[in-house]
């Protein structure tokens, strides 16, 4: 099933339609589905026709508002270690976005040349649990997935490489676009099978395949939630293929005008412009 939040509603998403689901779940509606574990069978007017919409041009909640946590993967791509000419990282490299920074498809990643003028994407493939868990063992990772999405990891570069850490960088209001769905996993066969595509205003720059992961999902959720509880509706970024703005030649940052459109197998057209404060 694939889910969207558009106009304050929950819908499905239903062969390139939104059918609108009656009941009122709140302000984080999918979390709160997660969390109740509410079926959705009988929610929604079967006598209402769903309504065609063009996801490129629609503005669109992140699927989830309000997650307590959002930790990211740094260097998880062979193709990505290649083109940065990186060593192979012997432990997973981990770091957190605040949930401050989300925005939804449609919505405008915002520049500010005070704070940086070097700001990248970063295309990944996003991991919502769907339950409280800790300590979760990598062959138990599967019972922990509430579902999937796109994630767009936008980067102050040269704060990042300034300060040595990642954190504040990649924090900065509007840089967490996520969306446009949240699919839930019986609609994704294998999620290291799923191909990626970046696009800035019609040029492709990142092109790839989840295959490329080094450390794959139930590792991860094995190594991020060691010691930590994760809540549901919180979200694991699994890391960024090649492509990104920083390590091309010359190097390619997001500019005032910009459009970005992130592409991931089966998960839909996550959209942003990209404008000055």
């Amino acid at each position: 099933m694939k889910l969207a939040v558009a106009n304050d509603m929950l819908h499905i998403v239903e062969s390139g339609a939104l059918r609108k689901v009656r009941s009122d779940f709140g302000s984080d509606p999918i979390r709160t589905l997660l969390e109740e574990s509410i079926d959705l069978v009988g929610l929604y007017d079967l006598a209402e026709p769903p309504q065609p919409f063009d996801a490129e041009n629609m503005v669109f909640a992140p699927p989830i508002a309000q997650p307590t946590k959002i930790v990211c993967i740094g260097l998880n791509y062979l193709d990505h270690i290649r083109e940065s000419g990186s060593e192979l990282p012997d432990e997973v490299i981990s770091f957190t976005k605040h949930p401050s920074s989300l925005i939804g498809s449609g919505t405008p990643i915002v520049l500010d040349a005070t704070l940086s003028e070097r700001v990248d994407y970063e295309i990944e493939l996003g991991v919502v649990f769907g339950r409280r868990c800790s300590d979760v063992a990598a062959e138990d990772a599967e019972s922990v997935i509430g579902g999937y999405t796109i994630g767009n990891d936008i980067s102050a570069r040269d704060i990042q490489m300034e300060e040595g850490q990642w954190g504040r960088a990649k924090s900065f209001d509007s840089f967490c676009p996520l969306g446009p769905y949240f699919v839930t996993p019986d609609e994704v066969s294998d999620p290291h099978q799923l191909r990626l595509r970046t696009e800035l205003s019609g040029r492709v720059v990142q092109q790839s395949t989840t295959a490329e992961m080094i450390v794959r999902i139930p590792e991860l959720i094995a190594h991020v939630t060691r010691g930590t509880t994760f809540k549901v509706g919180d979200i694991l970024l699994t890391g960024t293929p090649w492509g990104t703005g920083a390590f091309r030649t010359p190097p390619l940052f997001l500019t005032p005008g910009d459009v970005l459109k992130c592409t991931i197998e089966g998960l839909g057209l996550l959209t942003n412009p990209v404008i000055s404060k």
